[in-house]
């Protein structure tokens, strides 16, 4: 009996000592044309609730305007069981997101998408009486103006899916918000329509699950939309694709399943959920969970990690670009946005007088006080020097004596996509959008850029 106990003692105090693995499964509750639908999330909200599982629901505003005409109080208050998130107002109706701010600036495009996308945010914070969690773009249509406008709303959390900016297939810090995207490998499925295809989707999930524990723990997601238990098609392919924008009096339901087809959905489904909540050690969680599982997002950096900027300007020790520019200015730890544009360098001298520098300094930090974001430049009388150069300078300079100018290389950048095309490549976007613009504002912000760590 007494080696039982202590056998039992080791295999719990194993258990206990095991990584954290996070799961986190969301639904993108979007499609407003389709009345069958409507039940399909329904469902899924009470299979899983019945379930024990905690899943985030992202609406659309127009879906949950939707609902309320239709009547369907009993699919709000199965959806109110589990986590609410946003999804846009309109979700594919011209213009997306990503369309509407490829003409605007950082500050510019975030009253912009604060004009368009704010009411069905508030809708929803009217219609469940709590304040969703988090955003996820619809489709690929991402854009790094959101960013501050979810920030100016309360939202913590950035959850969704596509390539424009990632960190090593897990969570991280970007723009302010916790970002749960683009997670890789990590981000597992399984098929609804073939069920030779399930085993498969179980060895991927326990792979995900034993190189995230390898890693030391992190976080696994597993994403949906209710109108994939209802259609052989998207809503939205059917009536909106490649840029088209027809009436809403044109607009047409998309081709349902069969009864046959739509159970087998649901089992194929349900069948994987429950394989998955009996993983060991697992913990379910939602969006509005999850912020309290990471570190706080603003911290001090060592000022040895910091003077790595000389070298190269990236996340070094974990910490982002402008946490160590803030350290290496004495200024205490806070969130700043990245600059506003892409500055060049002017300075013509090879080393910079000390007063003149010190100088510089003083009108770097007051300008970060004042503005809540990083300079562009920073001014030596009428000559400039770029950020990066600035951050590069800055972090190499001696304690006394004129200080030898550095040029900085933003490591940081390569952690943005590059091919706008292939990024921005959704049926639901005219044929060849590739909206450079934005991929340049994510450059410029990805001074913000750095992993989230574990607690």
């Amino acid at each position: 009996m007494a080696r039982l106990i202590l056998l039992l003692y080791a295999c719990l105090t194993l258990a206990a000592a095991e990584p954290p693995v996070y799961w986190l499964l969301w639904f993108d509750t979007e499609d407003y044309i389709e009345p069958s639908a409507d039940d399909a999330a329904k469902r899924l909200a009470e299979e899983l609730t019945a379930r024990g599982v905690h899943a985030t629901f992202k609406i659309v505003g127009e879906k949950a305007r939707v609902l309320q005409q239709r009547g369907r109080t009993d699919v709000l208050r199965a959806l109110a069981a589990h986590d609410i998130g946003y999804h846009s107002e309109f979700h594919s109706l011209h213009p997306t997101p990503a369309e509407y701010l490829s003409e605007f600036g950082l500050l510019d495009g975030a009253a912009e998408f604060t004009r368009r996308e704010k009411a069905g945010f508030d809708l929803l914070e009217n219609l469940f009486g709590v304040k969703p969690s988090c955003y996820g773009q619809p489709g690929n249509s991402w854009a790094p103006q959101a960013n501050v406008a979810l920030r100016q709303w309360g939202v913590k959390v950035y959850m969704d899916d596509a390539g424009q900016v990632g960190f090593d297939d897990q969570p991280f810090w970007y723009g302010g918000l916790l970002y749960v995207f683009n997670l890789g490998p990590h981000t597992v499925r399984t098929d609804l329509n073939d069920p030779s295809k399930s085993e498969a989707a179980k060895r991927r999930f326990d792979a995900a699950l034993a190189a995230v524990r390898q890693r030391g723990g992190g976080v696994i997601q597993s994403y949906y939309h209710p109108t994939e238990w209802s259609s052989t098609k998207f809503w939205d392919g059917v009536n909106f694709a490649h840029g088209a924008n027809p009436e809403r009096s044109e607009w047409k339901n998309p081709p349902l399943r069969t009864p046959e087809s739509r159970e087998q959905a649901f089992r194929l489904f349900l069948d994987w959920a429950d394989y998955v909540r009996r993983t060991p050690g697992l913990k379910i969680v939602t969006a509005r969970e999850i912020p309290h599982y990471f570190e706080p997002r603003d911290s001090a950096p060592p000022i040895a990690e910091s003077r790595r900027l000389a070298v190269s300007i990236d996340a070094h020790g974990g910490f982002s670009p402008a946490d160590h520019l803030l350290a290496l200015l004495s200024l205490p730890p806070a969130y700043v946005d990245g600059p506003l544009h892409r500055a060049s360098t002017t300075f013509q001298d090879s080393t910079i007088p000390r007063p003149a520098f010190d100088r510089a300094k003083q009108d770097a930090s007051a300008f970060i006080r004042r503005f809540h974001r990083l300079p562009d430049a920073i001014w030596l009388g009428s000559q400039r020097l770029a950020l990066p150069d600035f951050a590069a300078t800055l972090a190499a300079a001696p304690p006394a004596g004129p200080v030898p100018v550095r040029t900085g290389r933003l490591d940081i950048e390569r952690r943005i996509g590059k091919d706008a095309a292939k990024l921005y490549d959704w049926v639901i976007h005219p044929q060849g959008f590739a909206p450079e613009s934005l991929l340049e504002i994510a450059r410029l912000q990805s001074w913000t850029l750095k992993p989230a760590r574990l607690r």
